[in-house]
């Protein structure tokens, strides 16, 4: 999985990467290297114990080059053919652009809603989408947040709340491989596909 997001990401011109990792860090550093076979630059922040995907992120931005405002984020837990990386900027005034995608069986509610391109944090059955794991953020977003475990899911809500947040639905290919049941589901698919 996260070979195929290096080799997405190099594609689309993005050649610094920071590898955030926890479990089984140094097995990834192993077999990733500095990223020198992709083309890219490879940068790990080791999070000790873990600290949740919005602390890592903190702990990680001081590793992003001075002048990288927004940056990508991609869970490494998902794969999806989204080809939207080209995009470098946010909307002025907004602190992330998330990439939502239709509610899978195990999230059929939902985590967010959107209305033309704002997120709402809240959804109904109108507009309701699960948050792919894929979104363009700003380091703003993550102001007078102190060091340690923190979950994205609720700073992003608060910022829909300032009407801070954009997002796109997208449609085409998306997986949460978070079980050995959805990844083996996931390879049949993309196998069909491909």
């Amino acid at each position: 999985l996260i070979e195929y997001h290096i080799e997405r990401l190099a594609k689309a011109g993005i050649n610094d990467i920071v590898i955030n990792h926890a479990w089984l860090g140094k097995q990834l550093e192993e077999a990733l290297g500095d990223g020198a076979r992709w083309g890219v630059k490879i940068t790990y922040s080791q999070e000790g114990e873990p600290l949740e995907t919005a602390g890592g992120i903190l702990k990680a931005l001081p590793l992003l080059s001075p002048n990288v405002e927004p940056f990508w984020v991609i869970n490494g837990d998902v794969w999806s053919d989204y080809d939207g990386f080209q995009r470098h900027e946010l909307t002025p005034g907004k602190l992330a652009h998330l990439v939502l995608v239709d509610n899978p069986e195990h999230n059929p509610n939902g985590d967010f809603g959107l209305m033309g391109d704002r997120v709402l944090s809240d959804q109904d059955e109108r507009h309701g989408f699960t948050f792919s794991g894929i979104s363009l953020l700003s380091p703003h977003l993550f102001d007078g947040l102190t060091p340690g475990a923190h979950r994205l899911g609720p700073l992003l809500k608060a910022a829909c709340k300032q009407d801070a947040v954009v997002g796109e639905h997208y449609s085409g290919l998306w997986f949460d491989i978070g079980t050995v049941e959805r990844l083996q589901s996931a390879e049949q698919m993309i196998e069909q596909q491909f």
